[in-house]
């Protein structure tokens, strides 16, 4: 299968379902067996996922891309047993990032809501071509890239989170900052941001904030 035809979906299923690490193995570039260049569509999607996992508390280092030829069978092996001890050295998903069940879980569920607009955004928005891996690295790291990365996906992800937890119960906006790490200024402009699209309301009597 063309690596072209990887979902964002299919790698947080991966997660999901418990596994620690994901490995993606894709023709060298300029190589490609169909001839879609589809290993360029899979270099923004895992770039992106990294810098999402990044924003949630969760090691980047857990997913990994690798180009190689169907050729290169000892090159594959050592790759893949590199991959395997790092990932072990980082223990379980979420609880090698200091993360309880509970939050993992939060964290999980609210990139899978997202996935269908974060998949629509990627692919009008952010999906950029270079010639090599590093300079995929620099435009993912640089600060174009984070702006845009801020106002069409953080955000987004910040108020899904909250969204979940106030589905759970209603919540004043210090439990919102201790349970998901930000400050209240931060939690405060998230908020206001879901206010105004109509998804949570305060409750003046109960000093809460509960789904609209």
């Amino acid at each position: 299968m063309c690596t072209g035809r990887v979902d964002l979906a299919h790698i947080l299923r991966a997660f999901t379902k418990g596994m620690d690490g994901v490995f993606i193995g894709a023709c060298r570039l300029n190589e490609c067996n169909y001839l879609t260049q589809g290993n360029y569509h899979i270099l923004n999607k895992v770039f992106l996922f990294k810098k999402i996992m990044a924003t949630l508390g969760l090691n980047p280092e857990r997913l990994r891309l690798e180009f190689m030829s169907s050729g290169e069978g000892n090159l594959f092996a050592a790759v893949v047993d590199d991959f395997v001890g790092q990932v072990r050295g980082f223990g379980p998903l979420g609880n090698g990032e200091g993360l309880d069940e509970r939050s993992l879980a939060l964290k999980l569920r609210a990139i899978a809501r997202l996935i269908p607009y974060i998949r629509l955004v990627e692919s009008e928005q952010l999906r950029v071509k270079f010639a090599t891996p590093e300079e995929y690295g620099q435009f993912y790291s640089g600060e174009a890239f984070g702006r845009l990365f801020e106002g069409l996906i953080a955000e987004k992800l910040a108020v899904s989170q909250i969204v979940l937890l106030l589905e759970e119960s209603p919540l004043a906006t210090g439990d919102l900052s201790k349970f998901l790490g930000l400050t209240p200024s931060e939690i405060s402009r998230h908020l206001h941001s879901a206010a105004k699209q109509g998804l949570v309301r305060y409750e003046e009597n109960r000093n809460l904030f509960a789904l609209a």
